[in-house]
Order: C-alpha cells, then structure tokens, then sequence
C-alpha cells in the first residue's frame, strides 16, 4: 500500500516569521478600500472609530461590522421617515431618549443632518459621564448642531432646554419603562414620528408575577404565563402589544417590524409610529380591555393617562375580575 506524501510541518518559529514579514504595499490600501466601500459616502471615519463600530487601525472584524449592519438598518428607516417629515419650526429637530454613547444620534446627524447646515439632535440620558463624553466628542468632530441634556427621560418633556415640539423620536435600546417614557415625551412633544427598539420590559412582567396565582385559579390563560421564562416573554410581548395600542388610540399609524435578523440581536423588535391625527378609539378600548384580562389595570393611569379619564369600569366589572366566585 502506498503511503500518503508526508505533509510539511511547520514549528512556532515558521508562524513568527510568516506574521512578521512586511505586507505588500497595496495592503494596507486595499484593506482601507474594502472599509469604505461598506460605508456610506461622506461617512466619517473618525466617529466610527470613537464609537468602536470600526477598530482602532479603521478595521472591520465580525462584531464591528454586526454593530455597522444594524445601525445602517435602522438609519435606512429613519432616513426614509426624515425625508417624509415637514418640520414643525423650519428645520428637523430630532430627539434621542436613553442615548446612552449617542451612537444612533452621532450617526443621525452624520449622514442625514452634517451636510444640510440645518436641524438640531437632543440626546438624553440620565448618566453625566456619558452625557460630558458625547459633548466633547461632538465638538471634536465640529458636529455643532447636537446637544446632550443630563436628565431623566420621564423629566424630559418638562424641560426648558428642549423646544416645545419635537419632529422625530427614537428610543434604541431604552430599558424597561424608560421606551414608556419616550412614548409619553413623544406625545407631549407633538412628535411626527417614533422610532423605537424596546429592550428589558420587566415592569408588566413583575405585575403578572405576583398576580399569578389569582389569575390561574380565574382563567386558563394565565397558563401562558405560568412558568417564569414564559412570564418573563409574555411581559415583553404584552408590553409592546399595549404600547401600540396607545399610539394608535393617540392618532399614529403603527407598524411593528424586525430590526436586524435574530442571530444579530434578541431586542429585535422595531415599531415605528407615524402621526395621522385619526385617533382610534377601538384601540383604546382593546387596551382597557387587555389590562382588565390581565389584572393589569393599576397601570392605566401610570402608562397610558391620556385613557384614563374614561375608563372607569362598571361596579360588576371590578367584583368579577378579583372575586371568580
């Protein structure tokens, strides 16, 4: 039987040497050209690397170019939304809640707003040292048309910093209650549009939980959320479910799609809300209606006050849902 050709082995004095011989001048060229040719023109490379989205040495590895893929995405959205947009005051005021480093903000104004020498982006967020980051990076890069406000986002619709109406708001990634409070800013703001990725919604959750045994001994659809992952997914999906419905009852048109596919991201979820001035009074009522089926009813002032005031239930209506007997 004939053998095999034995194949070449290599040591750990083959690999240093290989690593350590000079690349060929179009190297690092071509590396810089496959870079930008992933990017928009006119982007600024200078802030991708301030915001990590490119390496250091203006590089692309897997997760760098996973974070440009769905930043790119959701500014596809939100470009679309901005050329549909009339501004209230003559130039495009846009509002970032929960902006966290201000990426989507500093990419916004990048690419849609630097060119036009008109419209202003707010970024606001609670934590100061990332508020003081954003500045600095901001003035670094001559972006002078953005400004950073150091306040909570449910504070937010009250402050004097901010004009009294605002054209568009986006929430990426605002934890829990804090994408709430973004809807409620939007509201109060006159806002044509929202643009929102919700993440973390615990607070449906927590009630659900310890509503739990009341509601399974009620109605067999508490078996949905009977186990804790399962009540974990049902506050998530209830939550997004009801905020819709507040926006549509408000005078939006709604549309709930992904952001990015599922490998890239578990907080997937993309509503987009778009003013029409048609408030749908069904969709109120479906709201009432699901808080009542879930026991959730002690939130209708807190999240959705604008549907507070008539939604006082019949006397029977509140004796059936706490008493099944």
């Amino acid at each position: 039987m004939k053998r095999s050709p034995a194949r070449p082995r290599h040591d750990a004095s083959d690999f240093i040497a290989a690593r350590a011989r000079p690349e060929s001048a179009s190297g690092p060229k071509d590396a810089e050209a496959a870079v930008l040719a992933e990017l928009r023109p006119g982007q600024s490379v200078e802030l991708l690397k301030a915001l990590h989205i490119l390496t250091r040495d203006g590089r692309l590895n897997q997760d760098s170019r996973r974070k440009l893929k769905q930043v790119d995405h959701l500014v596809q959205f939100i470009e679309k939304i901005v050329a549909e947009t009339t501004p209230h005051a003559g130039e495009l005021t846009l509002a970032d809640h929960g902006a966290g480093k201000s990426y989507l903000g500093f990419i916004l104004y990048d690419l849609l707003l630097k060119g036009q020498g008109s419209g202003m982006v707010y970024g606001i967020e609670t934590r100061a040292e990332l508020v003081e980051r954003s500045r600095a990076l901001a003035e670094r890069l001559g972006f002078e048309r953005m400004r950073f406000l150091n306040i909570a986002a449910a504070d937010a619709a009250q402050d004097a910093d901010l004009p009294a109406r605002i054209d568009v708001v986006t929430a990426l990634h605002a934890c829990d209650t804090a994408t709430d409070d973004a809807i409620a800013f939007g509201l109060a703001k006159h806002a044509q549009a929202l643009v929102l990725v919700p993440c973390c919604q615990a607070e449906l959750a927590a009630s659900l939980r310890q509503h739990k045994a009341l509601q399974l001994s009620r109605t067999p659809l508490a078996e949905l959320w009977r186990h804790p992952l399962h009540t974990r997914e049902m506050g998530s999906q209830l939550t997004n479910v009801l905020r819709c419905l507040y926006l549509e009852s408000q005078g939006y048109s709604v549309t709930v799609t992904e952001l990015v596919g599922w490998e890239h991201s578990l907080k997937n979820e993309l509503i987009i809300a778009r003013h029409t001035g048609h408030k749908k009074r069904s969709a109120g009522e479906r709201l009432r209606a699901l808080l009542g089926q879930f026991g959730l009813q002690t939130l209708l002032p807190l999240r959705y006050p604008a549907l507070a005031a008539s939604a006082a239930p019949a006397p029977e209506s509140i004796v059936q849902e706490v008493d099944p007997s």
